[in-house]
This record gives structure tokens, sequence and C-alpha cells, in this order.
């Protein structure tokens, strides 16, 4: 007799489901697995043992074959531990076999028989419901898992006896209820920032449209601090990107205690991160910075001080919205539709074109610095603003500031107008002007006839790309929408343009 249970592999977010095939037959003692495993699969030998015999069960001396279909896929993870124990279960008869049949399992073992949390709940939940069969996972992990739908049913068991004694009728385990992350109260307020009008704007704009931001000033501009109150202005995530978010930090096992949130990402990785650390990569192919910060914000601070190969990495999810992982045997594909806002130094010394400063180095400091930067990269960052110290007269006497609630309700107005229109253009993977499709911003952002000679005009004496014409386009539409015009005008197409060149003073610096 052969007992089977259904469970998942993981490739990428997507869960491909996996039969587990238990036979105990006459012959030498043993446990064999087949079926591609790694070496986390193939430990669970061990861990399965150690958890039968602490739930008062124990393997006959006879060979047990545990073969993993499809036998080509392979299998890493730790969660195949509890469709494995419970295929033995059913072979020996310590759980009726058919009532594993409507379930897909997942999860990892103790030695005590208790069942610890895994990463890919909420996929693997996905996956079970799409099947058409409830899931079964460890406790730690149900809260996560019950996201999948509210129709879909969930066993998740603290135990192997507990499962057991809910099999037999002697115990009911409950559905887990679906946990949500409460938001922080206290998040950096705009209001906080002294000074820095223009930055302010350009961090309204990008947050509207999703845009991607570069700040260059000296230190102590105020840069950074900036940018730790963009998630202040930013609307919450919608419900599809709640649930794309969800899956990736699932994957990478980031919900804690199995919640969800829906604030939007915002990932800080250090300069020293490495290109796999940044797109993506290791052993299993995990998902990077720019996976993790879907539908939200990747903020690169001390931008020229990454590697030259982790910042050109990002020009592809940059582009395309995902992170592609190649590997020998498998392809992996995560979703990256990110934000990136970034800060830098004017110059290695940082003070390059500051009244009373000169480089030791003269031109060259600043022009070596800022070459560290690629120029496809650069022309993929569709608003570049300068910002400068801030004067003694903003931190004696500051000019009233507008707190993060009133702009992020002009914010939330724009992205509205934003998915609305591409709702009716029959577009819904996309709700910011940023990922727009070039021949659709064309005619969503069609200027009038004194913005037309203006674009013509700036396009011929700036040099514009391809790209960079169709960035200006996005940013216009984006400041039409906060201005509540429905026409793109000369006035939105010249503060566009002054965003593809970085500030006069460093332009005079050169």
């Amino acid at each position: 007799m052969v007992a089977r249970v259904s469970t998942v592999a993981f490739q990428g977010i997507e869960g491909i489901p996996v039969e587990v095939q238990v036979m105990i037959a006459p012959g030498k003692m043993m446990i064999q697995i087949v079926g591609l495993p790694d070496k986390a699969v193939a430990e669970s030998r061990e861990r399965v043992q150690a958890a039968l015999h602490a739930s008062g069960l124990s393997l006959p001396p006879k060979k047990v074959t545990i073969n993993l279909a499809p036998a080509d896929l392979p299998k890493e993870g730790s969660h195949f531990d509890l469709p494995i124990a419970l295929g033995l279960m059913a072979a020996l008869g310590a759980i009726p076999a058919d009532a594993l049949a409507d379930y897909v399992v997942i999860g990892e073992l103790n030695l005590d028989g208790t069942i610890a949390a895994i990463t890919g709940a909420l996929p693997a939940a996905i996956v079970a419901n799409a099947m058409g069969k409830g899931l079964i996972c460890p406790a730690d992990s149900g809260a996560e898992a019950a996201w999948a739908g509210p129709d879909i049913d969930i066993l998740a068991p603290r135990s192997l006896i507990a499962l057991a004694n809910h099999f037999r009728g002697t115990q009911v385990l409950f559905r887990p209820e679906p946990a949500i992350r409460a938001n922080p109260a206290n998040l950096p307020d705009l209001v906080d920032i002294k000074g820095q009008e223009s930055a302010k704007r350009a961090l309204e704009v990008a947050a509207a449209g999703g845009h991607n931001l570069l700040m260059i000033g000296p230190p102590g501009s105020g840069k950074s601090m900036l940018a730790s109150r963009l998630p202040s202005i930013l609307p919450p995530l919608l419900a599809s990107e709640l649930l794309e978010v969800s899956m990736i930090h699932s994957i990478a096992g980031q919900l804690s205690g199995g919640k969800l949130s829906d604030r939007r990402p915002f990932r800080t990785p250090h300069h020293s991160a490495t290109m796999a650390a940044m797109v993506g990569g290791g052993l299993r192919a995990r998902p990077g910075e720019a996976s993790l910060a879907h539908h939200g914000v990747l903020f690169l601070d001390e931008f020229p001080e990454f590697s030259p190969q982790a910042l050109d990495a990002l020009r592809q999810p940059l582009e395309t919205g995902e992170c592609i992982i190649a590997r020998a045997n498998h392809r992996v594909s995560y979703p990256a539709s990110i934000q990136l806002v970034a800060a830098m130094n004017p110059c290695r010394c940082g003070m390059a074109g500051e009244p009373g400063h000169t480089c030791a180095r003269g031109p060259r400091c600043m022009s070596d610095y800022q070459a560290r930067i690629s120029g496809p990269l650069m022309d993929r960052i569709d608003i570049r603003i300068d910002v400068p110290a801030v004067s003694a007269s903003d931190l004696i006497r500051p000019m009233p500031a507008e707190k993060s609630a009133d702009i992020a309700a002009r914010v939330a107005r724009a992205r509205e107008r934003q998915h609305e229109r591409f709702m009716d253009a029959g577009l819904k993977g996309i709700s910011t002007n940023a990922r727009c499709s070039t021949s659709l911003i064309e005619k969503l952002a069609e200027p009038d006839a004194p913005g037309l000679q203006l674009l013509r005009d700036a396009a011929e004496k700036m040099k514009f790309s391809a790209r960079g014409y169709h960035r200006v386009l996005k940013v216009a539409r984006t400041l039409a929408d906060l201005d509540g015009a429905a026409m793109v005008g000369r006035i939105h197409l010249a503060e566009a343009i002054s965003y593809r060149i970085a500030g006069e003073r460093l332009n005079a610096a050169a």
C-alpha cells in the first residue's frame, strides 16, 4: 500500500504541487528519500523518526521508501517534514489515509513532535485553494495562511498528537483567524523638516506618481531625513498589492507572527550590499532587497558607495518590474516593482559648489565621484534635485511647514485619479504613472500647443534619450494629476523638465 500526501515546492513566489508517496515494504530496515531532495529534505529522516517516537509511534523493522513526485523537480526546504510524517502515519494506520486527501500539508518538525513555523505558508495556502483543497500548516503560520481566503479549510496544529486526535475526533482544531499588524503611530513627519521646500515638493511628486528620485547635496542638508519621511505620505497598499507583497515576505520569512500590514515596504540596505543581496540569489535563490521593496520604496543612501555591479543589477528591475535569477538547473522570477530613492554627496569631500569651500582636487573631485553612477542607471531616474545646505535663517526662524497628513491627502487624490484612469483603460496591473507604458503615456500626457513647443525645444537642447523623453511625460502627467488638470500644460512640462537635470549649483561647479 502506498500512502499519498499533497504538499508544495516553491519556485520564486509560485507554489508547485508535489505528491509525497510513502511505501512500507519487507526488507532491511531503512528510510530512503528519493525525488531530488536537498540537504534539508534528506535530514528530515532523523527529525521525522524522532518526532514519531516522541508521539508514541515507532517504525516497523521494514524498508521505507519515500518518493517526492515529480521526481525531476528539485525539492528544497524543511517544510517537507510534516507531509512525510503524515504519510508514514497513514501507512502505519495511525490516522485515516483518506483524511489527508483533501489537504495540502507543510510544516517542519521538532524532535519532540511539535510543529515549527515555516516560510511560504501564504503562497502554499493560495496553491491549496486553487487546487480546491484545505491546508495543514504549523500553528504559528496559521494566521498568515488564513489570508488566502475565507473559504479555505485550514488546520494549524501545534503537534503531531493534536493533529492525530483531530482526525480521530477526540480533539477539534479551529480555523485560525487572519492577523494584521498595527501600523506605527509615530512615523517621522515632514513638519520636522526646516526649509527645503523645493525638496519637499519633489518628494510629493515622486510619491504621487511612484517616480524614481535622486537627491544630491552636501552632508547634513537633510537628504536622509527627507527620505525617511516618504512613507508618511505614501498611500496604503491596495488589496491586490498587499497579497503580492505578503507572498514575497512570506517566502523570505519576514512576516512576524504571520501578521500582514498594508504599509508600503521601505527598504534601506547598507552600501556594502552585494549584487545577490540587492536583486536576489544564493543557494536557494531567495528574494533580494529589490523584491522585498515590491510596491514600496528602495532607499539607497550614499548612492555612489554601492558597488557598480550591485547598482547596475537594478537596471532591469527598474525597467521591467521583476528580478530574474537564472541558474543552471532552474530559473526564478520575483516581482520587483519598486520606487528607487537615492541620496548622494556631490563629490567625495561632499562640499563641491558650497559657498566658501573649494575641493582640493578641483572639478575632478565631483566628476570622478558622480561617474560611479552609470549613465543607463541615471537615465532611469525621473527626478533629480539639488538639496542645498539649510541656512541659519531656516533654523532660527523656520517658516510654518505642512504636515505629512496634508501632503498625503493630495498624494492619495492624485493616485486615485491615476488608478481610475488605468482601470478605465483596462490595465488592472498598473496603478501609477511611473509604470505606464510608453505608447499609453503619449496619449495620456499629450500636451497642449505651448507645452509641445517647450518639450520639443528642451529635447533638442538637452539631448533627451527616448527613455528620458517618456519619463518627462510621466512626471508631467503626475504634476497635472496633483493639480487636478485633465490636460498636461506648459507649466507641468516646465517643472518636469527641470527635474531631469541636477541643480544649477552643481552645473556651475562642474
